[in-house]
C-alpha cells in the first residue's frame, strides 16, 4: 500500500527536481514568447492547463471571479517563487469576515508538472503581452 504522504513527497521532489534544472531568468527576461500575437509552445500549453484546472475558480484568462482573485493582476507583483509555493502547497487566508482557500495542487500531476507553463501564460497576461481568449501558436 502506498501512503498518500509518500506520493505527495515523491511528486513534490520530482517537481522540485524539474525546477532545479530550469535556468534562472535574468530580471528583464520573460518566461514566455509572444511574436506577432502568437505564443510559444510552453505558453500555449500553459493556457490549456490553466483553462482545464484553474479557470473554474480564477475566471477566464486569469481575470478573476467570485471564488478566486484575478491572477493576471496578482502576477504583476507576485514573484515566481510565491506563485510556485501557492500552487503546489495551497494557501489559507482565514479572517473573521472571509475564508479564502487555495487548494494544494502538488498532487495533481497535470498541474504540478506544467506549473512553469501555467506561470508563463499568466505572466504574459499580467504583462499585457497577451490578450484574452485562446492564443495562437507561433
Amino acid at each position: 500500500m502506498v501512503r498518500p504522504f509518500c506520493v505527495v513527497a515523491s511528486l513534490t521532489a520530482a517537481v522540485m527536481g524539474t525546477f532545479a534544472g530550469t535556468p534562472v531568468l535574468a530580471q528583464d527576461q520573460k518566461p514566455y514568447s509572444v511574436v506577432d500575437g502568437k505564443v510559444d509552445k510552453g505558453t500555449f500549453n500553459g493556457w490549456r492547463r490553466y483553462t482545464d484546472a484553474c479557470m473554474r475558480c480564477h475566471g477566464p484568462d486569469g481575470s478573476g471571479s467570485s471564488y478566486g482573485p484575478a491572477l493576471m493582476e496578482s502576477l504583476k507583483t507576485m514573484p515566481y517563487e510565491t506563485f510556485l509555493e501557492t500552487v503546489i502547497n495551497g494557501r489559507q487566508n482565514v479572517t473573521a469576515s472571509q475564508k479564502n482557500v487555495m487548494p494544494a495542487f502538488g498532487e495533481v500531476q497535470d498541474v504540478a508538472m506544467n506549473v512553469d507553463d501555467i506561470y508563463a501564460y499568466l505572466k504574459a497576461r499580467a504583462d499585457g503581452a497577451l490578450g484574452r481568449g485562446r492564443p495562437q501558436k507561433q
